[in-house]
């Protein structure tokens, strides 16, 4: 019997892979022809190119009512055509090159950077270089595949999904480790004690301290508790590494508690003391006039509602007294309010998820197979 129901539903199984690669053989062929047939292709992206230059010059003082002018030592690296180099302020130092350098923007779209290149082709040199980025393009094909590569779980676990999940995770590890080094280590920790050396060679804008000594003083507590959070990848030891741990988790709690009192519970209690009538605010002929203001209608029913809210949901946590007759209709609507906010925060996180789905799905369509 089992080997009846094997070789009745191995054709089923042999049809959907058939399926599965007819489709796949399908796609590529689009892909193909989208790229290769149309005069834009796609996952083309394209860079505005902006050159500076500047030249090394000196500032003129002017001694005398007819004197040429000194040249002083300090310098200064201007534009070519900084007016002050054709009134004589400014004169080049002799001997320095100029320095030339290329900046890339990114252009918005395909149809832009045609227009600007046929703008330019037509003689209208006001218009910038704009020149096709390979390695802009590679990186629109990377993000595509990859993308593809997540999706592609909706078929099944696969391969392909693995080497995708594994790229974002350890991207996306690397990129916070090397953003909280930067962000936090050099200028927090090595900017404290050794600000020369980070202000030389990192941070020139790090801000110089007015207690360097103190500073560098304090620093080596986190330092020392860095250390000691790092003895757990030691042979022997790992106990040492509870104690930064245990302060890290502390000093957490307690600040997070604080500002959640303050912007949670504080804010909702402050929320329920609002009065229950809320008046129109008068105008200023009105207030002139003495006359009475308007009720505000649906401020008002706001305002019922929230209190009715409050109060039921605190009623069926009340269970200090039998949730029978009113008790248990008032308990009944709390629980009524319950679900219409666990409805909307859930409604709002699936909402925020169909949001990141329409951004990949308006990246794979727009910037990869360039379908505006």
């Amino acid at each position: 019997m089992s080997t009846a129901n094997t070789q009745t539903s191995a054709p089923g199984r042999s049809d959907l892979r058939w399926l599965w690669i007819s489709l796949m053989v399908f796609s590529v062929a689009a892909l193909a022809a989208n790229a290769f047939l149309r005069k834009d292709g796609m996952a083309h992206r394209y860079v505005e190119v902006i050159e500076f230059e500047r030249v090394e010059a000196k500032a003129v003082v002017e001694s005398g009512a007819n004197a040429t002018g000194t040249e002083t030592a300090q310098t200064e690296w201007v534009d070519p055509t900084d007016a002050r180099l054709a009134n004589g302020t400014l004169r080049l130092v002799e001997g320095v090159a100029p320095i030339k350098w290329k900046l890339h923007k990114d252009v918005a779209s395909t149809t832009e950077a045609n227009e600007t290149s046929a703008r330019r082709a037509a003689g209208d040199m006001s218009a910038p270089v704009v020149e096709l980025s390979m390695w802009n393009s590679l990186g629109v094909w990377a993000a595509a595949l990859l993308t593809l590569g997540i999706f592609s779980f909706l078929y099944r676990d696969n391969p392909y999904y693995k080497v995708s999940e594994s790229l974002l995770i350890g991207s996306s590890a690397a990129y916070w480790m090397i953003n909280g080094f930067w962000t936090t280590i050099v200028p927090n920790l090595f900017g404290k004690l050794a600000p020369d050396v980070v202000r030389a060679y990192a941070i020139p804008s790090l801000p110089v301290s007015e207690h360097p000594g103190l500073d560098a003083g304090l620093a080596f507590v986190p330092l020392i508790l860095g250390f000691m959070l790092i003895w757990r990848l030691a042979p022997k030891g790992g106990w040492i590494a509870v104690w930064p741990l245990a302060f890290i988790i502390g000093t957490t709690a307690g600040l997070k508690l604080v500002s959640s009192i303050e912007s949670d519970l504080m804010a909702q209690v402050v929320a329920t003391m609002k009065p229950m009538v809320v008046f129109t605010a008068p105008s200023t002929s009105a207030v002139a006039s003495s006359a009475v203001s308007a009720v505000n209608f649906w401020a008002t029913v706001g305002s019922l509602v929230g209190v009715v809210g409050v109060l039921s949901v605190l009623t069926y946590f009340f269970f200090s007294v039998e949730h029978k007759g009113a008790v248990g209709k008032a308990a009944r609507l709390g629980v009524w309010f319950l679900m219409i906010t666990f409805g909307s925060a859930f409604g709002l996180t699936v909402m925020g998820r169909i949001t990141l789905l329409a951004q990949r799905l308006e990246f794979l369509f727009n910037s990869w197979l360039n379908i505006n």
